[in-house]
């Protein structure tokens, strides 16, 4: 085994990273944590400024915004540096989480969400960049189970939180609690990251990508709270043909958004791209409804339906944390493991969350998040090993732009499904336990997709 395979924590520990590393960590605490607090109050949100039809749309509004930044933060970093953009992205975040905690009615509210998923989605791709940049390669397996770790932990003690919150009638302060710890990551982020120039200032925006990726998320967004179901199909369509096209556009831009290789699913990049947009868009329905069925069908306090909501997490952290100090040769093994997993917790979904019992949902939600856990940092090292090293920013920023545009594909589509199934008058028991095979059972062959993507993935001809 090499040394770089054996390379320990306490590496981490040297001067210079301790304090990067730290505000990494916190970074990705504010878009997990924020995104479970949020799914968590949302049935206590909805009951007092209403917004049942726009359930999924509160989901689906932050992913928006975190695609749109996440996407174009690998350029941002490039252009203004790399400590000014992730200022701006925690600033942004805590307009969001204020205009969130003020809002009066849905729309307000839907305004913020979205404010906080840009300024999320900036903060998140950077910290990917500053991983693959400021990290010497032999602590990236490292480095990245423990962002996994971090992010089980913090979406372990958000449903906490957002549980407090909601029983105490004190939602929207919530958001004013995270208001304040973006405050303090983005003063954090002004004294530890580095003000070095960027090394690349040149070149046009990418502003016909960006339109694109809106137009098409926005179109698969809607999708998901219009209530019409040939309209709503229309609009899916129409969203993931603009995202053909932005795929297109991007591939020969003179400053893409994703590496130039990401759109050959014959490739390392595109076949793991698609191997994390699949598995995201598999599971996200149990983030977006979960708590709310829970809640109806088998009378889960908020408290309780987050923290089974949390179990996806804690299978996340302790996989990811467990195979940590595995060497390249288990990749091809961690990554098809990964995917099969989040297959049989797709089709455990389907037979539970309607009837029970609630044991097998809470082992569903285990194999959910142990199958992100075994493959994420082996699918985010293939990937970035793939590409050239002018490229590595970008494709280290896409690997959250390509899971939120997962999210925000699979929240809308369950949003279609939702709807058609009755949700948007309400979620109450007879409803939701009638429907929650139908909404489930719809992304068991999405989940397979991911799994010959990890088949792909696993090639021989990519080690």
């Amino acid at each position: 085994m090499s040394a770089s395979e054996n390379s320990g924590w306490g590496q981490l520990m040297e001067k210079g990273l301790l304090a990067r590393f730290a505000l990494i960590c916190l970074g990705i605490w504010l878009n997990a944590a924020d995104s479970l607090m949020t799914a968590t109050i949302m049935p206590s949100v909805a009951a007092d400024i209403g917004g049942y039809t726009y359930f999924a749309w509160t989901i689906a509004g932050f992913i928006l915004g975190a695609i749109l930044a996440g996407a174009s933060a690998g350029q941002i970093s490039l252009r203004i540096g790399l400590r000014s953009s992730t200022v701006l992205a925690a600033l942004v975040y805590v307009v969001g989480c204020i205009i969130s905690a003020a809002a009066g009615d849905i729309a307000l509210f839907l305004i913020g969400r979205v404010l906080q998923g840009v300024g999320a989605g900036w903060v998140v791709g950077l910290c990917y960049v500053a991983i693959g940049t400021v990290f010497p390669e032999n602590l990236w397996p490292r480095v990245l189970a423990a962002v996994s770790g971090v992010w089980g932990g913090a979406t372990l003690l958000s449903p906490l939180i957002g549980g407090i919150f909601a029983e105490a009638g004190l939602w929207r302060w919530a958001f004013w609690f995270f208001a304040a710890q973006g405050a303090g990551f983005a003063v954090a982020a002004w004294f530890l990251l580095s003000p070095v120039r960027p090394k690349d200032e040149s070149g046009a925006l990418p502003l016909a990508q960006l339109a694109l990726l809106t137009l098409g998320i926005v179109a698969i967004a809607l999708a998901g709270i219009v209530i019409n179901v040939w309209v709503a199909l229309v609009l899916g369509l129409a969203g993931l043909i603009l995202m053909v096209a932005f795929l297109h556009v991007d591939g020969s831009a003179r400053a893409p958004l994703l590496p130039r290789s990401s759109r050959n699913f014959m490739t390392a990049a595109g076949s793991g791209y698609a191997m994390i947009f699949a598995m995201s868009a598999a599971a996200i329905a149990f983030s977006v409804y979960g708590a709310a069925i829970l809640q109806a069908v088998f009378g889960s306090s908020p408290l309780t339906a987050g923290y089974i909501l949390a179990i996806e997490s804690m299978g996340w952290t302790v996989t990811a944390l467990a195979v940590s100090g595995l060497g390249v040769r288990w990749e091809s093994v961690m990554l098809k493991g990964g995917a099969l997993s989040v297959l049989v917790a797709s089709v455990l979904l389907s037979l539970t969350m309607g009837a029970g019992p609630l044991v097998m949902i809470c082992v569903a939600a285990a194999f959910l998040g142990g199958g992100f856990g075994l493959a994420w940092s082996f699918i985010t090292r293939r990937i970035i090993m793939s590409v050239p090293d002018d490229e590595r920013a970008l494709a280290s920023a896409a690997v959250p732009t390509m899971q939120m545009i997962g999210y925000a594909t699979g929240s809308a589509g369950a949003g279609v499904i939702a709807n058609f199934l009755g949700f948007a008058e309400g979620i109450d028991a007879p409803t939701a336990a009638s429907g929650a095979f139908w909404l489930f059972a719809a992304f068991v062959p999405v989940a397979f997709c991911g799994v010959l993507a990890a088949w792909r993935l696993s090639s021989r001809a990519f080690d």
